[in-house]
């Protein structure tokens, strides 16, 4: 099959598109034909080699973690998926090797839940990991409820838009972070938005007085202590990009596939409660490219590369 795979650690040059090996299919995992894949922040962190000390590479790596595409073949062990089944997965294992930047990926069936039908090959690509995160930290970490006055930094991103549209469904008032080219998008989703960069303490204290009662970091480092400084008595705050925030009393957080959080992102974009923009869309041989530019952090929602068919469509 055409993938697209990397034989050592280093920038986007890496990236080459050619012929690897079918994958295997083995009693617990399903193969999908792949019709789109998400790139997201962690892929080019993979790449360059920072996640080496936790996840060993089994070169060549094809990368990417999430997916939207057809069951062609369930395993042995796997009644929840028949063939022609649309689906959508964040295919994460403890190591890398079996990427999602392929024409056709083994998933772990515990990856997997049923693709939105309201949603393209391509915005359905988008969902996974970013809507996860956002999924699992508003819901386990910060515990939002109604009521609550949320901040979330870098709002118009993948997990941060996603984080907007959950946190408003929960009844929560949203304070968000973006360049002001995104403040419209922003607002659209339901934010109020407050631009990035020095003053921002007081540009959200404008907003809120006596402080947030919970704060979704995705940059770390100075907007990480911000956030912390801007909490009101009791407020929770966690972050997915600085495990400092454990000493700010805060939770580290970092996604887990999980098959039943999965189905119920499913069941709130067909309810219309999320919306997935999807940025820019690549041919899967122009894999790099799109992680050039998502490499820039100035991706609203999110970038996807597409594997091209033909008239066989998603058979």
């Amino acid at each position: 099959m055409k993938a697209i795979s990397y034989h050592a650690y280093g920038g986007p040059e890496v990236l080459e598109y050619g012929d690897v090996r079918d994958p295997k299919v083995g009693p617990d995992s399903v193969l999908v034909k792949v019709r789109a894949a998400a790139v997201n922040p962690v892929d080019h962190k993979c790449r360059e080699g920072h996640l080496d000390g936790i996840l060993d590479a089994a070169f060549p790596v094809i990368p990417g973690w999430d997916v939207a595409g057809v069951v062609v073949q369930p395993g042995a062990a796997v009644p929840e998926f028949a063939v022609g089944d649309e689906v959508i997965g964040y295919v994460r294992e403890d190591f890398l090797s079996r990427g999602t930047f392929a024409e056709y990926v083994a998933a772990p069936v515990r990856t997997l839940a049923r693709k939105p039908r309201n949603l393209t090959f391509e915005e359905a690509a988008g969902l996974p990991l970013a809507g996860l995160t956002a999924y699992q930290v508003l819901h386990r970490a910060l515990a939002v409820t109604e009521g609550d006055i949320v901040l979330v930094h870098a709002a118009a991103g993948g997990v941060g838009s996603f984080a907007v549209q959950l946190a408003r469904h929960a009844g929560a008032r949203v304070i968000g972070t973006a360049s002001e080219r995104n403040h419209d998008f922003l607002r659209e989703l339901g934010a109020e938005p407050v631009e990035y960069g020095e003053g921002l303490a007081g540009r959200v204290h404008a907003l809120a007085p006596e402080g947030v009662d919970a704060a979704f970091d995705t940059i770390g480092g100075e907007t990480l202590r911000v956030s912390a400084d801007l909490l009101a008595p009791g407020g929770r705050l966690a972050s997915v990009a600085d495990g400092s925030v454990v000493g700010l009393g805060g939770q580290y957080c970092f996604v887990r596939p999980d098959a039943a959080d999965l189905h119920r992102l499913t069941e709130l974009a067909e309810q219309d409660v999320l919306t997935v923009h999807v940025d820019e869309a690549f041919p899967l041989e122009r894999a790099a490219d799109a992680h050039r530019l998502s490499e820039e952090g100035r991706t609203r929602g999110k970038i996807v590369v597409t594997v091209d068919w033909g008239e066989d469509g998603g058979s």
